[in-house]
């Protein structure tokens, strides 16, 4: 393969998506298995993850359905958790909004939180790049990690309770939000609505079905909010 394809925006997204193959095994084989045991059929677990692909909230309205919590509740608490795509999206828009309808309709349903988390800071490291190539580096990063979501869900729905109730498939939840959230902690507006939001989701974590993560995350959106503002006024306030 000549050297030009290999060192493309592409395969760049290829390498920088590749690392979440750790986490996204165990992550998608795990909702297999508890959706199974959860009582819904494998058609039903893969059609879940393949029209939602968003496995905190699939664990959400999941985890709220098995504990008999009104579907309503489940349906806000797994739209709730997602917000982030919302807040994902307008931060992509000024470097993928004029690309094709087609290409931003793909780039919105395979927007997880790897591929922004590569994205955006591959984004800035890259000025110079066009609507074009930011676009494959985003679809690059997404080409190891969705579909092996795909196959490792439909793994899991099949091996079902074969797999050792010993077996730790949690772990790859915390430890990819972690990976992701660490190097994006870069101004004190992004420390503050981090310690905001983990604090309060210790706090809250007594309110019935997951509400205290809606209370952290809003709280968090807004701390964040309101430390950019007072920079900001800062920063204005010390120029001549």
């Amino acid at each position: 393969m000549p050297r030009q394809s290999i060192n493309s925006p592409y395969w760049q997204g290829v390498r920088d998506g590749a690392p979440f193959v750790i986490v996204i095994v165990p992550f998608s084989m795990l909702f297999g298995v508890v959706g199974t045991e959860a009582g819904l059929r494998v058609a039903e677990v893969m059609g879940f993850s393949v029209l939602v692909i968003a496995g905190a909230a699939q664990f959400t309205a999941l985890q709220l359905l098995s504990d008999n919590a009104p579907t309503l509740i489940a349906l806000v608490s797994a739209l709730a958790v997602n917000l982030r795509m919302a807040m994902y999206s307008a931060s992509l828009t000024p470097y993928l909004g004029a690309a094709p309808l087609w290409q931003r309709a793909f780039a919105a349903y395979f927007m997880v939180d790897q591929s922004y988390a590569c994205a955006v800071i591959r984004f800035e490291q890259e000025p110079h790049w066009s609507v074009s190539e930011r676009m494959s580096y985003y679809f690059g990063v997404i080409t190891p990690i969705c579909p092996l979501w795909y196959v490792f869900t439909l793994v899991g729905a099949l091996v079902g309770t074969a797999v050792p109730p010993g077996l730790p498939l949690d772990f790859a939840l915390p430890i990819t939000f972690l990976a992701m959230i660490g190097p994006m902690l870069r101004t004190p507006a992004h420390a503050a609505a981090a310690l905001v939001s983990v604090t309060l989701a210790l706090v809250f974590a007594w309110l019935p079905y997951n509400l205290g993560l809606l209370v952290a995350g809003i709280a968090a959106m807004m701390t964040g909010a309101q430390v950019e503002v007072m920079l900001e006024r800062r920063k204005g306030a010390r120029q001549p």
